[in-house]
C-alpha cells in the first residue's frame, strides 16, 4: 500500500507547536515508508481566514523543513466538488434539508440541558421536514441510528462509539457552504489519504466522518489521535504559556532541529535517546510509540537541546541561522570576520542565536562605553602602561594569527612580572568593551589587526581621563 498523510491546519493564526507536532509526525511516517505528505489549507472560514495567516504557516513549514510533496491545497477551490458530493448525499438519501431555525434549536438545546441530556438535534426534520418559503434549509447528514463505530486508532487502540449517540451534523449551512466534518472527508477520500494522524480534540469528529465515508462507499483511511500538549502547570498549552507560535522560536533564537528534537520527544520516544538527527527520526519513528498519555512543554529541556544543536551542529549552518539574527541588530555580517567563525569562537557559551548575535556585536561595529564593572576592575593603575606595551608589540605583527598574538600577551606579562589575567583581563576589556569574550587570541584574530589597534589607543585615552 502506497501511503499517504496530510497536514491540514485552518489558516486562522500562526503555527502553533501543536499543529508542528502533527505536521512533523505526519511527515516523518510518509518519509519512513516512502510515501507521499500533503500540505492542505483548510480555509472555508471564510470569516477568520486570512492570507497573513496562510503565509505564517507557510514560513513555519518551510523554517522547519517539512517539505510537502503536493500542496498547499486550498478548500476554497474546490466548492463545485463539495456541492456535488452533499447532492449525491441527498439524492442517496442520506442527507437531508433542515428548516428549523437557530430559535428552535436553542429553545431545544435549553430543554436537553435541563433534563440532563447531552444537547443534540432531535431529527425533527430527518423524515418529514418540509420545505418553508421564508427559511433557507441547512443540510444535514443522515447519521445511522444504529449499531456502534469503532475507530482502530492507532495510538490510543479501538474507541468505540455507539451511532445513537452521534446526531445528524450539518454538512453545509444555510448559505450552501459546506461545513468542515464534509470538505475534511471529501478532501481524504479525493486525495486518497491512508493516514489520517491529528490531534485528539478531533476524536469526536472521526466516528461522524467515519459514517459520511461510508455513505460514499468510500475506503476509510487509518487514524491516529495524538494526545494534546500541556503546558508546565497542566493545563492545555496556550499563548498565556509564552511562545507557542513556530515562529517565535526563531525569534528567540532556535535551531529549527533543536525544535523538532524537541517536538518527536513529546509524545514519542525511542528508548532512553534524547537527541535525534533528522533521519534517525526517520528510521526510528512509528506510531505504535506514540504515547497515550499528555505531554509537558518544558522550556529548559529545549533550551539544553537548543544549545546542543549549536554546539555540536556544523559551524556553516548555525551560521546560516546566525546571519538573520545579525540582521536583526541592524548589522551587516560582511562588516566584520566570517560567521562561520565567530559560530566556532562562541557557540559553546550560546544557548540561543540570540544570545550569539547579542555577544558578537563588537566584532562588527564599534561600542558606544565600557562595561562599568569591567572598568573598574581591570582599568586600574597601570594598566595603561600595560595595553601601550601590546599596542607596541601589536603593531609589529606582520602575521596576525592567535598562536602568535597569544605568544605576545604571555610573554608581555612574564617581562612585567604580572599574572596573566592583569594582561588579558584589561586588553578583553580594551577591544570587547566587557570582560567576557572568548579566548583572548581567538577574539584578536576574528577583529583583526586595525580594529584591534584602534581600540587599545581609545582604552588608553579613556583610562587617562580616569585619572
Amino acid at each position: 500500500m502506497s501511503i499517504t498523510t496530510r497536514f491540514a491546519p485552518s489558516p486562522t493564526g500562526y503555527l502553533h507547536v501543536g499543529g508542528a507536532r502533527t505536521a512533523l509526525f505526519s511527515w516523518l511516517y510518509a518519509r519512513k515508508h516512502g510515501g507521499k505528505f500533503i500540505l492542505r489549507i483548510e480555509d472555508t472560514d471564510l470569516e477568520r481566514s486570512t492570507q497573513e495567516s496562510v503565509n505564517a504557516i507557510l514560513e513555519g513549514m518551510s523554517w522547519l523543513g517539512l517539505d510537502y510533496d503536493a500542496g498547499p491545497f486550498y478548500q476554497t477551490h474546490h466548492f463545485d466538488r463539495y456541492k456535488e458530493i452533499i447532492q449525491q448525499l441527498l439524492v442517496q438519501g442520506d442527507a437531508y434539508y433542515c428548516y428549523c431555525s437557530k430559535e428552535e434549536l436553542e429553545q431545544l438545546r435549553t430543554e436537553q440541558m435541563a433534563n440532563k441530556e447531552k444537547p443534540r438535534y432531535n431529527g425533527k426534520c430527518r423524515d418529514s421536514g418540509g420545505p418553508q418559503l421564508d427559511r433557507e434549509p441547512v443540510i444535514r447528514f443522515k447519521n445511522p441510528v444504529d449499531g456502534v463505530v469503532t475507530i482502530p486508532d492507532l495510538v490510543k487502540g479501538d474507541i468505540t462509539v455507539a451511532n445513537k449517540e452521534l446526531d445528524d451534523l450539518i454538512i453545509a449551512r444555510a448559505d450552501g457552504t459546506p461545513t468542515y466534518n464534509l470538505t475534511v472527508v471529501v478532501d481524504d477520500m479525493d486525495m486518497k489519504v491512508t493516514h489520517v494522524i491529528r490531534g485528539d480534540d478531533h476524536i469526536n469528529n472521526t466516528p461522524r466522518q467515519m459514517n459520511i465515508l461510508k455513505a460514499l462507499g468510500a475506503e476509510l483511511p487509518e487514524y491516529a489521535h495524538l494526545p494534546m500538549i500541556l503546558g508546565p502547570d497542566g493545563a492545555r498549552l496556550s499563548k498565556r504559556h509564552g511562545a507557542v507560535s513556530v515562529m517565535q522560536f526563531r525569534d528567540d533564537g532556535y535551531l529549527p532541529e533543536a525544535l523538532l528534537n524537541f517536538l518527536v520527544r513529546l509524545g514519542w520516544s525511542h528508548g532512553d535517546q534524547e537527541i535525534f538527527s533528522i533521519d534517525e527520526m526517520v528510521e526510528y519513528f512509528e506510531l505504535e510509540d506514540v504515547n497515550v498519555s499528555a505531554s509537558a512543554f518544558n522550556m529548559e529541556k529545549l533550551l539544553w537541546l537548543n544549545h546542543q544543536y549549536i554546539m555540536n551542529s556544523d559551524p556553516a549552518h548555525v551560521a546560516r541561522h546566525l546571519s538573520w539574527h545579525i540582521g536583526q541588530l541592524g548589522i551587516d555580517p560582511a562588516d566584520g570576520p566570517a560567521l562561520i567563525e565567530v559560530v566556532k569562537a562562541q557557540r559553546e557559551r550560546s544557548k540561543t542565536l540570540v544570545e550569539m548575535a547579542a555577544a558578537s556585536v563588537y566584532f562588527y561595529k564599534e561600542f558606544d562605553s565600557y562595561d562599568e564593572k569591567a572598568v573598574k576592575k581591570n582599568f586600574t593603575t597601570g594598566s595603561e602602561h600595560v595595553l601601550a606595551r601590546l599596542h607596541d608589540e601589536f603593531a609589529g605583527v606582520t602575521e596576525w594569527n592567535g598562536e602568535k598574538l597569544h605568544q605576545i600577551v604571555v610573554n608581555l606579562a612574564e617581562t612585567m612580572g604580572l599574572n596573566l589575567g592583569k594582561v588579558a583581563q584589561p586588553l578583553r576589556v580594551a577591544v570587547c568593551g566587557s570582560a567576557v569574550s572568548p579566548a583572548i587570541d581567538v577574539t584578536l584574530s576574528l577583529l583583526g589587526q586595525e580594529k584591534t589597534l584602534a581600540r587599545i589607543e581609545k582604552a588608553i585615552n579613556y583610562i587617562r581621563t580616569l585619572n
